[in-house]
């Protein structure tokens, strides 16, 4: 397995970018590649809430793209939302339905790496130890963080069953996620008082919430290859529908879009977000402007609550 809690820019189509083909390289050979969405939902450089800001190679549709969610520091999931800085889909120029799933990022507690870059910069991230030992531990956020959580599902379920291959890890932990969100939800920047609200669609939260019990008692095999639908607009009525292949994710009874995606392939959507203008943005797209252009937040503002989370 590779787990990739990075990404750049999208230039081009995941096609002829040689970084989604190197991932997808890997992923026909047999190891499974999970990769970070991207920490740009809260850019509306261009009127777009969020959305078309998944970075490269989490554009691949062969990949797993993971979302990251908040878990309000309680161990049940019913008070989980989503992150407002977790980037959306579709993907910039295929407009590839992303991320697959989401999986807890926020303020998440794990090993310190002493001297590193975060750790000195952000040194109030350290968890204080008892007496005189030094810190231990770290808090980050971002859908890096999310990342190794479905990593980690991914080595439980091919612990269990090694001869699983990578489209099949993928079918499952898609059709596995937790369909059940709130219709929206809002946070509000305690220093910029700027207040995003994330609607639960299919561009925000894909097939689901990670549910690694359900994934590991799930038996239902994928036949064939995986791949992240493509999101095609009508132009004439403005409705949006998901291109999937059945004869790929084999049964519609077993990996049907509404068993995998939910009842509604475009759940709780709303018509601010659903316009032409904000998913689909322009005809022209091409280069890092729409993705990074100017925003109400400095790029070192947006870094920190990516870092520190909300």
């Amino acid at each position: 397995m590779i787990n990739f809690s990075m990404g750049r820019p999208i230039f081009e189509s995941y096609n002829l970018d040689p970084l989604c083909q190197a991932v997808e390289a890997a992923w026909k050979a047999g190891i499974v590649v999970v990769v970070a969405a991207g920490n740009n939902g809260r850019d509306n450089s261009y009127g777009n809430y969020g959305y078309r800001t998944i970075t490269s190679p989490g554009n691949d549709p062969y990949v797993i793209t993971v979302g990251a969610m908040k878990t309000a520091d309680t161990p049940i999931v019913t008070d989980d939302t989503i992150a407002s800085y977790s980037s959306k889909g579709p993907t910039l120029l295929d407009h590839i339905v992303k991320p697959d799933l989401v999986a807890p990022g926020n303020r998440l507690t794990s090993l310190r790496a002493p001297g590193s870059t975060l750790d000195l910069q952000y040194a109030g991230n350290r968890v204080t130890s008892t007496g005189s030992l030094a810190p231990a531990y770290f808090i980050l956020s971002g859908t890096s963080m999310a990342t190794p959580v479905v990593s980690g599902a991914v080595g439980l379920l091919l612990q269990n069953q090694p001869q699983l291959t990578p489209d099949q890890v993928k079918a499952r932990l898609m059709k596995t996620a937790s369909k059940t969100f709130p219709y929206s939800s809002s946070v509000t920047d305690p220093i910029t008082l700027v207040t995003y609200t994330s609607y639960y669609d299919i561009f925000t939260v894909g097939a689901g919430y990670l549910n690694i019990g359900g994934a590991l008692a799930n038996t239902d095999l994928a036949t064939g290859s995986a791949l992240s639908p493509t999101a095609v607009l009508d132009p004439t009525t403005g409705n949006a529908t998901l291109s999937v292949d059945t004869s790929i994710w084999g049964s519609s009874v077993i990996w049907g879009t509404s068993v995998v995606w939910g009842t509604s392939a475009f759940v709780n959507g709303s018509s601010v977000i659903w316009g032409t203008s904000v998913v689909w943005g322009s005809s022209v797209v091409w280069g890092t402007s729409v993705v990074w252009g100017t925003t109400s937040q400095t790029s070192s503002e947006a870094v920190k609550v990516a870092v520190c989370g909300e």
